[in-house]
């Protein structure tokens, strides 16, 4: 079964997206009803953890089913890595990346959940 996966990744499109529809995430997911949505998470807005969280926060109360997924880059930021995991431990996640992953990995993460 094809799994229907919304990505909020940062790129230049998706910023100047974000900068005119704050909610645009939480409104996707509301409307498409996606099984995965993979967030990046960086030390900076919009992307912050706590952006992140409250983002998880709408699209659960709208698509309890939908599992989150956080991707961050391990190598940059251990406060924010231990964040994430963190939010792992407390089910607030399902899963969680980290950049240095292989392509393989990351999409194996992404069929189990």
């Amino acid at each position: 079964m094809m799994k229907k996966i919304v990505l909020d990744i940062q790129s230049d499109i998706h910023a100047h997206t974000m900068e005119r529809m704050p909610d645009a995430t939480a409104e996707w997911c509301k409307t498409h009803r996606p099984d995965v949505l993979l967030m990046e998470v960086k030390a900076y807005s919009p992307w912050m953890f706590k952006e992140r969280m409250a983002i998880r926060d709408k699209v659960k109360r709208n698509t309890e089913s939908c599992r989150v997924i956080l991707f961050v880059d391990d190598d940059t930021d251990e406060d924010l890595t231990e964040k994430v995991r963190q939010a792992k431990r407390e089910g607030l996640i399902d899963a969680f990346l980290f950049g240095s992953v292989s392509e393989n990995y990351f999409a194996s993460v992404i069929d189990s959940v």
